[in-house]
């Protein structure tokens, strides 16, 4: 069986509608990389959302962006500066969809006075590694002899009462 090994990727971005595209583009090609093309979707959804929402109503456009991977969730989470922007006014359409898709999803106050947006997404059990059929081992062709050409019995055929060459090697 195949371990799952941790990822974690962190990008600084100051959002812009151009922007939006390309951070799109390098969170997809992350997940390609960790193999987890299944999910490329969903999250590239989730962050167009929530960036296009982040540069149309926040005064402080800078953002950050992490992804972790812990071999079943991926974890997506944007954090941002601006004490004025509220998620339950100005993001409420966002995180709405981004409820509707993900599989959990958050948002916390940090100690600076950021907010954290987050949606996690769950790879299945299969959906990550694809499955290969294996052919069976050792191939027929290979483990398989010729046929004996005597029966069994002949080969083991039982020794003479009165031969005692086997006595002699003793």
């Amino acid at each position: 069986m195949k371990t799952a090994v941790p990822c974690y990727y962190h990008l600084d971005v100051e959002v812009s509608p151009e922007r939006v595209g390309q951070v799109s583009r390098i969170l997809a090609a992350h997940l390609r990389h960790w193999d987890l093309d299944n999910l490329v979707a969903p999250v590239c959804r989730g962050a167009e959302l929530l960036l296009r929402a982040i540069d149309q109503h926040a005064r402080d456009k800078h953002t950050s962006i992490e992804m972790w991977w812990n071999g079943q969730h991926l974890i997506t989470a944007f954090g941002d500066d601006d004490p004025e922007l509220r998620p339950d006014q100005d993001l409420r359409a966002a995180l709405a969809d981004i409820a509707a898709m993900s599989d959990g999803w958050g948002c916390c106050a940090a100690e600076t006075g950021a907010k954290i947006i987050w949606f996690s997404q769950r790879a299945r059990a299969g959906e990550r590694v694809p499955l290969v059929p294996l052919p069976p081992e050792p191939f027929l062709s290979t483990g398989l002899k010729e046929p004996r050409r005597h029966q069994v019995a002949v080969l083991a055929a039982p020794v003479p009462v009165g031969d005692h060459s086997l006595e002699g090697s003793r």
